[in-house]
């Protein structure tokens, strides 16, 4: 298959490159400190756990709008505002995997 010229210039993410040496770097036994994807360091709170568990029993699985699904977006306005008295309409709000995913959907 032929990609487009414009297409070929996108070059692969140089984060997951240096994430990927990393792991490799740890795999080897070198005690090493990764700056490359930013990762947590804690574990996924129990809520978000459950709350993911009782989405696939309810069948929440499939692809949703690319700035998230309606009740997230709006939660997100409810918690700005509560949390830290930012007030964004709905239309101002998303949500994504990450800092890359929103440039890269930004260009």
């Amino acid at each position: 298959m032929k990609l487009s010229h414009r297409m070929s210039l996108i070059k692969p993410s140089a984060t997951l490159a240096v994430t990927t040496r990393v792991l490799e770097m740890k795999a080897a036994g070198i005690d090493v400190i990764g700056f490359g994807a930013g990762e947590p360091d804690f574990p996924t709170w129990p809520n978000a756990q459950e709350a993911a568990h009782q989405s696939i029993r309810r069948g929440d699985f499939y692809y949703t709008a690319v700035a998230g699904t309606p009740e997230l977006r709006s939660a997100i306005t409810t918690k700005l505002k509560r949390d830290n008295g930012l007030e964004y309409s709905y239309a101002e709000v998303m949500a994504s995997c990450g800092g890359k995913q929103v440039l890269y959907n930004a260009m």
